[in-house]
């Protein structure tokens, strides 16, 4: 697979950007530079290797969801733009 000119276009301009001549042959230089390093991949036999989706297995690093008391509603609404009834007030979104 090779990148053209006309392929670097078309990125280019669904990516809103204005390109000159000299960049649009740097572009595909370097985009199918790119593509010819990771055809080296298709030469690595993979058959034994698990797929993952990371390189260092991952686990789970948050805390128990265990149930506490909450805070009081004075400490909650006092931080509140406005309160009614210990209640937060916000302005009406239907009529």
């Amino acid at each position: 697979m090779s990148i053209t000119t006309k392929d670097v276009e078309h990125v280019a301009n669904l990516a809103r950007l204005t390109l000159t001549e000299d960049e649009k042959e740097q572009f595909t230089g370097q985009l199918n530079a790119i593509l010819k390093y990771a055809e080296k991949l298709n030469g690595l036999d993979t058959s034994g290797v698990e797929p993952t989706s990371h390189a260092l297995p991952m686990s789970n690093v948050m805390r128990e969801d265990a149930p506490k008391a909450s805070l009081p509603i004075e400490k909650v609404l006092r931080n509140a733009p406005e309160a009614e009834d210990d209640q937060f007030k916000v302005p009406a979104v239907l009529e």
